[in-house]
């Protein structure tokens, strides 16, 4: 790699481009941040009415749809001057834990940030990312949970993964539109659309389009060469109507930090607000998204102790020595589609009903390469020859070939909820539905040996076709899933609704018809899961005065297997079979959380301090074994039982001295493995338990101080993550790390049509430490060790993301 030029070069970059690029109205200036954003509407004939329920509603019946949340206080000077840590909290009466980002925070962070990044300083959350900007993605866990544990929502519906509940942040959203981020750190809500949420969910809201006609314009330019321009146009009240939208696009591309080539995204937004009458509200948003980046491997231990951060793809392309390291096959193409339209109606004067509709495609893969003999393909257990295009076992032994792993998702759903109002109760009734298809295939097709690249980036034809005349294929599945789930819940409020008890129950029902393609599997063909779960949960809250209330909470929540459990899939070996064994016969894995908790919301300050207690039974994750014959296979199993207590701590204050408005978020926890873990071929287990769990830090600290004065605004934030264990047998770990960022702008007065100019300079990872940020994937053990019935166990290998470096980024913005 090239050496890296110097902060001070950068700085000074960056500034002077801000400055160069203002006249040109390249600015930026959120809603909840300018100023003089805040206009009173032009009298209408029929005046929209805001959201019939208030954030002070019962956490049990559910948050997901954004009617559901408080309406958004237009007042933007004021609210600045109001709110608590910079936009790090707000005020809260969840009978439950949950952390609250807001429109303000989020604008003052570099441009382009995914969801995941912004998140970070709050209590419990350890997220990474692999790029500067995020557009690569990244990871999350809350107390110790990951991603695929924890549920993520867009205004109302599912963002996880169907098939196995990944989450990829830079598809989602443009943080310019995001209006809140709430985090629930220990349950989702009954009404949530998840099959995966054991750890929590997170649920991100956008901004109402504005009721006048304006918009807003945003550059960007940083270091690794990246630039970025968002614009969004609001339309304001269409004609003498109630609708009123907005349209926004954003285009993002970065280089590669480590590595050659880069990352780039493409993507637009849109959301349109009907309101009339009393508590009546009809919204709709599509988001579409595109990128085509280059992937970022991870590491091994030992790879990160030899090669640190220069452990990359190759970035040359020798036409006679062919390399599957080579970068350009090792893209991921991936264009997505949201759509969702969450509507409130107000029945009668007692009686809501939210309807919350949506669908979502995606269709892409992650980019590969191989080496394979066109004399000796597999067909299941039959060896048999191969052609592809112009080469075959006569002409050609072998081939280096592109084999990406492609993915079809095609998931239409709708939540309705319907709650009855009758004095101090609150009764709620609804009904999940979605029922998805997901194709996912791994063909062969053709590279340009001139050039390096595949000849079709999404891996079509022509194809490897082997002798019998099928399609070589590593998996090819199609998996459609049927969810029914049903809720109930009942919020009865005592003491002048200084006593709130709430209790619910949902019901789900998952079923799955599996279609292996490949041939010689050894569930086969046609596979069906099915898996039924009730849910309970009940919690209580108690407001001692305005200022101090306490809250306890219980619940269950479920994840089902991943789909990928259902089949086989892979290199066919003999005697072993395929590299991947399906075990389709799993039992869902099961948490139950509590809370205790105490919040105090003054004038001035504001905290909450949260007990924690989670029990986990059928723990899911996969299992390698080593054959005799030093074959080797993976397999999802059900792990054994864990469980955790610990305590989370959030303290923020309004304006205090000089504008300044300090917040601290804490979390310590105690987690253990309660089984011993399969390891080896599968025969024994490692001593683990009792053992503290991995991907899980003991300690996590973050502090924020924000300093606005309408114009001058600064912020300087760090967080530490304590040493994470990679394995159950805690051989092996990560060490704990430290990362600052910082971030100051201007903005300046009107300046004719254009509102509140604004500078900013946004520095992250400022110390430019370079740390394995996240455990990708656990093993038993790291070291050689003596199994539970004494068998020599050789040691496993864990996997590793590499966290981003430091970056600047200088940005100017505009709105109008």
């Amino acid at each position: 790699m090239e050496p890296e030029p110097s902060m001070q070069k950068f700085l000074a970059t960056s500034a002077l481009i801000g400055f160069a690029t203002l006249p040109f109205a390249n600015a930026f200036a959120a809603d909840t941040l300018s100023p003089s954003s805040s206009t009173k509407p032009q009298a209408r004939s029929v005046k929209p009415a805001v959201a019939a329920a208030s954030s002070s509603q019962p956490s049990m019946m559910g948050s997901t749809a954004p009617t559901d949340q408080a309406p958004e206080n237009l007042d933007v000077k004021g609210a600045r001057h109001r709110s608590v840590g910079g936009g790090l909290m707000i005020k809260e009466d969840a009978a439950k834990s949950r952390s609250t980002v807001t429109s303000e925070f989020i604008q003052k962070q570099a441009p382009g940030l995914n969801p995941m990044q912004l998140i970070e300083m709050l209590p419990g959350v350890n997220t990474t990312s692999t790029d500067p900007m995020g557009l690569s993605g990244g990871h999350v866990s809350m107390r110790g949970l990951t991603e695929s544990q924890i549920g993520f929502t867009l205004e109302g519906f599912p963002i996880n993964d169907i098939g196995n509940y990944a989450v990829y942040p830079q598809e989602i959203v443009d943080p310019e539109n995001l209006r809140t981020i709430n985090v629930e750190q220990g349950s989702a809500d009954l009404d949530s659309p998840h099959i995966s949420a054991t750890g929590g969910a997170v649920n991100m809201y956008l901004l109402d389009p504005k009721e006048r006609l304006g918009g807003k314009i945003v550059g960007s330019y940083g270091n690794y060469n990246a630039r970025r321009i968002f614009g969004r146009l609001d339309t304001g009240y269409v004609g003498h109507t109630n609708v009123r939208g907005y349209v926004s696009f954003s285009d993002a591309v970065e280089q590669s930090w480590r590595g050659p080539g880069g990352q780039n995204k493409l993507h637009g937004e849109t959301k349109w607000v009907s309101e009339w009458g009393k508590g009546n509200k009809i919204s709709f948003s599509l988001v579409g998204n595109q990128s085509t980046g280059v992937l970022f491997p991870t590491t091994y231990m030992d790879t990160w102790q030899q090669k640190g951060i220069h452990n990359a793809y190759a970035s040359k392309w020798d036409p006679k020595n062919p390399s599957s390291n080579y970068y350009q096959l090792h893209r991921n193409p991936f264009t997505n589609i949201y759509a969702s339209a969450p509507s409130t109606f107000t029945l009668t004067d007692n009686l809501t009903l939210t309807e919350t509709p949506y669908f979502w495609y995606g269709n892409g893969n992650g980019g590969g390469a191989y080496s394979e003999s066109l004399t000796k393909q597999q067909y299941g257990s039959q060896a048999m020859t191969g052609s592809i295009g112009p080469y075959n076992a006569s002409n050609t032994s072998s081939l280096l070939l592109y084999n990406p792993s492609n993915t079809q998702t095609y998931r239409p759903g709708a939540v309705t909820k319907l709650s009855l109002h009758t004095g101090i109760n609150r009764l709620s009734i609804g009904y999940w539905f979605e029922y998805s298809k997901q194709i996912q295939t791994g063909p062969y097709s053709l590279i340009d040996y001139a050039t390096g690249k595949p000849e079709d980036l999404l891996g079509g034809g022509p194809n490897l076709v082997l002798a019998n005349g099928q399609t070589a294929q590593y998996r090819d599945t199609l998996t459609q899933t049927r969810i029914h789930t049903m809720f109930i819940a009942d919020s009865l409020s005592l003491l002048h609704n200084r006593l709130t008890l709430e209790a619910g129950l949902k019901y789900t029902v998952v079923n799955r018809q599996g279609h292996n393609f490949l041939p010689d599997t050894s569930t086969g063909p046609y596979i069906n899961g099915s898996w039924q779960q009730p849910l309970p949960a009940a919690s209580i809250r108690f407001k001692i005065n305005d200022e101090n209330q306490l809250f306890a909470s219980s619940t269950t929540n479920f994840r089902i297997p991943m789909n990928t459990s259902l089949y086989d899939s892979g290199a066919y070996y003999a005697g072993s079979g395929y590299s991947t064994h399906a075990n389709a016969n799993m039992k869902p894995e099961i948490s139950i959380s509590e809370e205790f908790g105490w919040r105090y919301q003054g004038p001035l300050v504001m905290s909450s301090i949260t007990y924690f207690h989670y029990n986990f039974t059928n723990r899911l994750y996969q299992q390698t074994v080593t054959m005799a014959n030093g074959d080797y296979y993976s397999q999802s199993i059900n792990g054994g039982n864990s469980h955790a207590d610990g305590v989370d701590v959030e303290v923020g204050t309004r304006p205090i001295l000089y504008h300044l408005r300090p917040y601290f978020s804490a979390e310590y926890i105690n987690a253990r493995t309660d089984s011993n873990v399969a390891a080896g071929s599968g025969s024994d287990y490692v001593f683990s338990k009792g053992k503290f769990a991995p991907q899980t830090p003991k300690y996590s600290l973050a502090f924020n101080l924000d300093y606005d004065d309408g114009h001058f605004f600064a912020g300087y934030g760090l967080k530490y993550i304590a040493k994470q264990y990679s394995t159950f047998n805690n051989d092996q770990h990560i060490p704990g790390y430290l990362t600052m960022n910082v971030n100051a702008g201007y903005r300046f007065k009107d300046w004719g049509i254009m509102k509140s100019p604004t500078l900013r300079l946004n520095l992250r990872n400022i110390t430019d430490r370079h740390y394995l940020g996240y455990v990708n994937g656990t093993a038993a053990n790291a070291l050689a060790t003596t199994g539970v019935y004494g068998t020599k166990i050789k040691g496993g290998s864990s996997t590793y993301s590499i966290a981003a470096p430091f970056m600047v980024m200088g940005s100017a913005s505009v709105d109008f």
